[in-house]
């Protein structure tokens, strides 16, 4: 067959919305298809229905030639349709072999084989050139290697396709590489990749051919060669976007207070003798690799972690965070990088996920006041303009796009002096992150200070008024205005110590 999968005419409807329009969607056994297409253009769902999370209302799915239904992710992953998603479904306490095999353990008699299933995993590993050992527990390996061991996972169901969501977006430019050089030995095998990413280098990297949707419909199909970046996203978008323009804010620090000051701050076992500042209204990035503690310095300011040794001062003041609470009651605000566990409360509404922290705000003698705290959602929702069908529809059926700004909505709604935007694009399309890039300005104009954290380097680069580098726990360096360029960014990085 010319096609391992045909999905033709696929229509859903959610209350409210039609989430996809007629679609027909085409993949070739042993090819790399990435799926296109701005946050709430229907990507998600198309892939939810060849999964089987959702069932489709209209339309025929063909395997191999043959139509099939499927009812449920099992029966998806009995079909030979494997998903490996952004934010890894695996269980990090235990091993590597248990999470390859979870669900179907081997068995003799009723007892589980552990050996065969350990011997298993390990010739499975090293089949894909992984160094991994199957008896270690999950968590003892960084993100990248889990990200490897759930696509080891896909190859041991037998599968003919394999979904790839997002799998780039915790990954350094060492650990994507790995995963491009297993995506490449997939394709020779001849299992069918589709692979969804919002980061276009990549997407022309891999592809040998992209579909885009587009509110839900077909924009088109285009083998990768025909396209440019340029051509993608204004196909994407249907506008275009002049994209790596660096902000034309002119940021006079001059007289201006601190809102944030850190002096000397250790906390273990990540941070080694921070000290900074971030003044009213300005942006201040934070830039390193994965691993270099910008998380974990947010963490200090914001009440997270408590430091070990050091003074924090918000607006002047000598401040001894223990909570998060804490943070909020001194108007601090924090974007976490870690949407789904740490950000969403996917079963609750987007109006109450929105009014989540500004709940003291609203309520007077312990009574909610719906009528404001409603006009401040609507607000948010228009300002953001978030695609959800009603105010009450739970947050975990919307777009991880949506999600993000459902985040950013809900910490602005609380009046912050000053807000933390940890990875603030990850799992965002290429228009909405313009949209979020010029809203952080616009928050820095009002005198808000920002903190700004993305692995990125060209996000950085793009819209702080001030970096500073890390490494290691440390910061190595500091750059402003014209110096804030890739070359010097890197060069300190690769520096071994502080200039």
């Amino acid at each position: 067959m010319e096609y391992i999968l045909e999905m033709k005419g696929i229509r859903k409807t959610f209350p409210g919305v039609l989430a996809l329009d007629n679609v027909d969607f085409r993949v070739k056994p042993g090819e790399i298809h990435s799926l296109m297409g701005e946050n709430g253009a229907g990507k998600s769902t198309l892939i939810k229905i060849l999964t089987g999370v959702y069932s489709k209302d209209e339309g025929q799915i063909l395997l191999d030639g043959k139509e099939i239904r499927i009812q449920s992710t099992i029966e998806a992953q009995n079909l030979g349709i494997s998903t490996v998603y952004q934010e890894l479904n695996m269980i990090p306490h235990l091993s590597v072999a248990e999470n390859i095999y979870l669900g179907r353990y081997p068995r003799n008699g009723k007892m589980i084989a552990w050996n065969q299933m350990y011997e298993d995993a390990q010739k499975l590993l090293d089949g894909m050139g992984l160094h991994v050992e199957a008896r270690r527990i999950l968590s003892s390996y960084g993100t990248a290697t889990q990200q490897m061991v759930s696509i080891a996972r896909a190859i041991s169901l037998n599968s003919k396709i394999i979904v790839l969501d997002e799998p780039t977006s915790s990954l350094d430019t060492a650990e994507v590489k790995m995963l491009f050089s297993l995506i490449r030995q997939l394709k020779e095998k001849g299992i069918a990749v589709i692979f969804i990413s919002h980061r276009l280098d990549e997407v022309f990297e891999l592809s040998d051919r992209i579909s885009i949707l587009k509110d839900g419909r077909n924009e088109g199909t285009y083998a990768a060669s025909e396209l440019t970046q340029h051509d993608l996203i204004t196909k994407m978008i249907g506008r275009e976007v002049v994209q790596d323009q660096k902000s034309q804010r002119n940021f006079d620090g001059s007289g201006k207070d601190n809102i944030i000051e850190l002096k000397n701050v250790f906390c273990s076992p990540k941070l080694k003798d921070i000290s900074l500042y971030v003044k009213k209204g300005e942006i201040v990035g934070l830039a390193g690799l994965l691993g270099s503690g910008r998380t974990e310095t947010a963490q200090v300011i914001f009440g997270y972690n408590r430091m070990d040794k050091g003074q924090e001062y918000v607006n002047g003041e000598n401040v001894h965070l223990r909570s998060p609470k804490d943070g909020l009651k001194k108007r601090l605000a924090f974007c976490t990088e870690n949407r789904r566990e740490e950000g969403i409360v996917p079963n609750m509404s987007v109006r109450d996920n929105i009014l989540l922290s500004s709940m003291p705000s609203i309520t007077k003698r312990g009574f909610v006041q719906r009528k404001k705290g409603e006009k401040i959602v609507r607000e948010y929702v228009e300002r953001f303009s978030i695609k959800t069908p009603t105010l009450s529809q739970k947050l975990k059926n919307l777009s991880g796009g949506n999600q993000q700004k459902v985040i950013l909505a809900r910490w602005l709604a609380t009046n912050p002096d000053f807000i933390i935007f940890d990875e603030p694009t990850r799992g965002i399309d290429v228009g909405a992150k313009k949209e979020v890039e010029a809203l952080i300005a616009q928050i820095a104009d009002m005198g808000i200070g920002v903190l700004f954290i993305s692995s990125e380097m060209a996000e950085v680069i793009r819209n702080c008024d001030r970096v500073y580098v890390m490494r290691d726990g440390n910061i190595i360096g500091e750059v402003t205005g014209e110096e804030i360029s890739q070359d010097n960014i890197t060069r300190m990085i690769a520096q071994s110590k502080r200039q």
